[in-house]
C-alpha cells in the first residue's frame, strides 16, 4: 500500500470574499492604492524631484524633531517629504512646495499618523 500524502493547508492562502480582515493594515493600504486615484502621484518623477528639493530646502533636518535624516528607507532616520496639511486628492495642495516639509520616518510613522487618526 502507497503512502498517504499530506495536502498543503488551503484555508490561509484564500482570500477573504467580503472585504479584507479587520486590522490587516497591508491590505487596507493596497486597497487605498487600487482605488484612491490620486496615490499614483507619489511614484511620478515629479514627485520625487519635488520630494528631493525639499529635503535639501530643509537641509536633511526634520521640521518637527530637529534630527538630521541621513538614513535610507526603511530607517527612522530616513526622510519623509511630509503635508503640512492633507492634501486629499487637491492637485494645488499636493504639489505646493510651501506645503511639503522634511519629517523624519519615525516621526512620520508614529506622532504624525497619531495626529492624523485623532482628527478622523
Amino acid at each position: 500500500m502507497g503512502k498517504l500524502k499530506t495536502m498543503a493547508p488551503r484555508i490561509g492562502r484564500l482570500a477573504p470574499r467580503i472585504g479584507r480582515a479587520p486590522g490587516d493594515e497591508k491590505a487596507r493600504l493596497r486597497e487605498r492604492d487600487q482605488t484612491v486615484d490620486w496615490r499614483s502621484w507619489y511614484g511620478t518623477e515629479r514627485w520625487k524631484k519635488l520630494r528631493r528639493q525639499v529635503w535639501v530646502r530643509d537641509k536633511f533636518i526634520c521640521q518637527k524633531t530637529g534630527k538630521l535624516c541621513i538614513g535610507r528607507y526603511p530607517a527612522g532616520n530616513s526622510p519623509v517629504a511630509d503635508h503640512k496639511i492633507p492634501h486629499r486628492g487637491d492637485e494645488r495642495l499636493f504639489w505646493d512646495p510651501d506645503n511639503i516639509e522634511t519629517v523624519s520616518k519615525a516621526y512620520h510613522d508614529g506622532e504624525k499618523q497619531r495626529q492624523e487618526r485623532a482628527l478622523r
